[in-house]
């Protein structure tokens, strides 16, 4: 599926949650498997600092998923006046537990913390979130082992539409570290032709309307318009704003799902795959400490 469609069909809707739910069926059995192979569950870490809204509301859902899904969580609430030495001095702390596997800084943090600094803290077996500068570089060289959340989660999502990924050409808007650099690297190593767009890209639409696919991760509240979409096209949407007193994408959604061959609704589509994904990691870290790398 690479361009081409009827004007009056809309595009298939990428549900996150459903697809979250499907592969949560195949990792409960992995992690059963796992337990009974070594006697212990695998132990997700969670770091939150401060008192941010979203960042409680995440964390808490993290929790949830990983106790039906058969897994240990823990939690670290710290005061957002925390130090930097007092976080690395509990990053040491976790680094050494051998019954915890996954570790994870929730983002973001107090101004007076150096998240660089913490990641580099991390071990790369025990850094879920793939920051680390180690885990960074084997994904640049091509040879991964734990790679960021939302970029899995956005490759499973185009998976789903039914895309052929090798030789399509593919636009990704936005450069972080945490999605649009490793999501433009995961599409490489499929063999996709990509391109990358940022806030200095001088005709963002020209570049996007070449896409077959298009991700868009920059946090600006519908800067994806219809006239900026390829028919056909597969358009997911991992940015998050706050307009009109509702939750928006990059993507305005209503109107490019016209056009789009599919499309992933805001919220509802990449944040419960970043979540998916999340579990997929703690999974994969365990095993990397018990039993090796794969």
């Amino acid at each position: 599926m690479t361009g081409g469609r009827s004007d009056d069909v809309s595009a298939k809707i990428l549900d996150g949650n459903a697809l979250k739910q499907r592969r949560s069926a195949a990792l409960a059995a992995k992690i059963q498997a796992f337990v009974a192979r070594h006697g212990v569950a695998p132990c997700l870490a969670a770091i939150l600092v401060g008192d941010d809204p979203a960042s409680h509301s995440y964390v808490k859902g993290k929790a949830r998923d990983a106790g039906r899904l058969g897994m240990r969580s823990e939690t670290f609430h710290l005061a957002a006046e925390t130090t930097q030495d007092e976080l690395l001095a509990l990053i040491d702390a976790l680094n050494a537990r051998t019954d915890v596997h996954g570790i994870l800084p929730q983002l973001p943090m107090p101004s007076q913390l150096d998240p660089d600094a913490v990641f580099e803290r991390l071990r790369p077996e025990k850094d879920v979130d793939g920051l680390t500068p180690s885990n960074v570089g084997r994904l640049t060289l091509g040879r991964p082992r734990l790679v960021p959340c939302t970029p899995l989660g956005v490759l499973a999502l185009i998976d789903e539409a039914g895309v052929e990924i090798s030789g399509s050409e593919a636009v990704v808007v936005g450069r972080s570290m945490l999605v649009g650099k490793p999501t433009a690297l995961l599409l490489l190593q499929r063999h996709a032709t990509v391109t990358g767009c940022h806030s200095r890209t001088r005709d963002l639409g020209a570049e996007t309307r070449r896409a077959d696919i298009l991700v868009a991760a920059v946090g600006q509240a519908r800067i994806i318009r219809r006239e900026m979409v390829k028919p056909g096209a597969v358009v997911i949407d991992v940015g998050v704003s706050r307009a009109d007193g509702a939750l928006v994408g990059d993507v305005d959604f209503e109107a490019v799902r016209e056009v789009a061959g599919a499309i992933t609704p805001m919220p509802g589509g990449t944040g419960p795959m970043t979540r998916a994904m999340l579990m997929e990691n703690t999974l994969a870290a365990a095993r990397w400490q018990l039993e090796g790398p794969a």
